[in-house]
């Protein structure tokens, strides 16, 4: 059986230099880093992005990290508006942008997976599957020309909120082979009715790309290992039966104030709970 690999998201580290929090990560123990594209971490609008995206890859390979890229900037796009536009937005110019440097950046940084959502679906708009569906396919062909794997996260309170309303996606962009799933282990706790270990062997052959925390169910907040009500060592030993090869990112995007510390006490309690 592999070994699973430990990451931690950027997201958390918020209040770090981006070289900063990466060696802090590695000098953890971490096997990778889920890089958030933000306003102070490899901003993909900033000036010299080509520079300052070949400095982070000889960060990467000097720390021996693996990296995913996540997408999930809070106010990169709009400064008023948290996370958008959204593919379902009128104008949605800067989030295909955005999600077309991600994958660029991707495949400058040898990224395992590129990872994005589908937001929260715009009031009056009657056609936003209609759109969701143009812009991830618009998304799939500029991935593929990339060499780059996309995965789609479903997220609660989104148009794609769960698993089911992921295939549905998938099924209406003709199942292409880079279009994998994200999945967010918290999440699977909080909406799907299955238990999480059986979520988790069901989205197997789909998984390109893991997220974790800890959750109560209906509660979406990303809490602290151990705060929550999952219970991780079958959650993982299901995981590590799929085969999956990718990383499994620690996410708390909410723990900035405490990174160092909360990564410490995050990679010991997946060591203890890893199979």
């Amino acid at each position: 059986m592999n070994a699973l690999r430990f990451g931690y998201g950027t997201n958390g580290f918020g209040n770090h230099r981006l070289p900063e929090a990466l060696r802090v990560i590695a000098d953890l123990g971490y096997d990778g880093v889920a890089l958030t594209l933000d306003t102070n971490h490899l901003d993909p609008f900033g000036a010299g992005l080509a520079a300052r995206t070949a400095a982070v890859a000889a960060d990467l390979d000097r720390l021996g990290l693996a990296v995913v890229i996540e997408t999930g900037a809070r106010y990169l796009l709009d400064p008023w508006h948290k996370h958008s536009p959204t593919l379902m937005h009128d104008d949605r110019t800067a989030r295909l942008e955005y999600l077309r440097r991600a994958v660029q950046i991707g495949a400058d940084l040898g990224a395992e997976a590129v990872s994005f959502w589908a937001g929260i679906r715009p009031p009056d708009t009657p056609d936003a599957w209609d759109r969701l569906v143009d812009g991830c396919a618009r998304m799939v062909s500029v991935a593929a020309a990339a060499g780059v794997t996309l995965g789609f996260e479903p997220e609660p309170g989104m148009l794609v909120p769960d698993i089911a309303a992921w295939h549905r996606l998938y099924a209406d962009l003709g199942r292409p082979p880079g279009f994998g799933l994200t999945l967010d282990i918290g999440h699977c706790r909080c909406l799907e009715p299955q238990p999480v270990p059986a979520v988790v062997r069901d989205a197997g052959p789909h998984l390109v790309n893991v997220q974790i925390d800890d959750m109560r169910r209906g509660v979406h907040e990303h809490l602290e290992f151990g705060t929550g009500e999952i219970d991780f060592p079958p959650v993982l030993a299901a995981l590590r039966d799929t085969g999956y090869r990718g990383l499994v990112a620690v996410e708390l995007p909410r723990h900035s104030h405490a990174a160092p510390t909360v990564a410490a006490q995050s990679i010991e309690f997946l060591r203890k709970a890893a199979p």
